[in-house]
């Protein structure tokens, strides 16, 4: 609802996850409230699909959504949430990992920049678009 867009009730998406994460192509990062009052309360998510790629050995990763609470934001939990997911998609054989990003969402744009993800092709330093097809 944050984003003024349909989304699935609470209900819906806890029976898609717990399907999802039986997969061996799915990877989910749980960022968690360490110590003091609410301790043990997920607070933020990254969900990573993992798919076969002809262009290396390994799986590509696509970071299809990192979420943290918006009353915690800004206090390093997406920053750990995504170096966390970065550091697995390494240890499954993944070269790279992809991150589609409105191109209005300036805030997840500054962020994924700030950590070193581009919207232009390191080889080429052509600027890369995705392209997206309702079915």
């Amino acid at each position: 609802t944050e984003f003024d867009c349909a989304t699935p009730s609470a209900a819906e998406a806890a029976t898609r996850f717990e399907r999802l994460l039986e997969r061996e192509d799915v990877l989910a990062v749980i960022a968690g409230l360490p110590r003091g009052r609410g301790a043990g309360t997920d607070v933020g998510f990254a969900f990573l699909t993992l798919r076969p790629t002809p262009y290396w050995d390994g799986p590509l990763a696509q970071l299809e959504d990192l979420y943290v609470r918006p009353d915690l934001r800004a206090a390093g939990i997406g920053t750990g949430v995504l170096h966390r997911s970065v550091s697995e998609a390494r240890r499954r054989g993944c070269e790279e990992i992809l991150i589609n990003v409105d191109s209005d969402d300036l805030g997840a744009r500054r962020f994924y920049e700030r950590h070193g993800f581009s919207d232009h092709d390191p080889d080429t330093g052509s600027g890369m678009r995705c392209y997206l097809r309702q079915l």
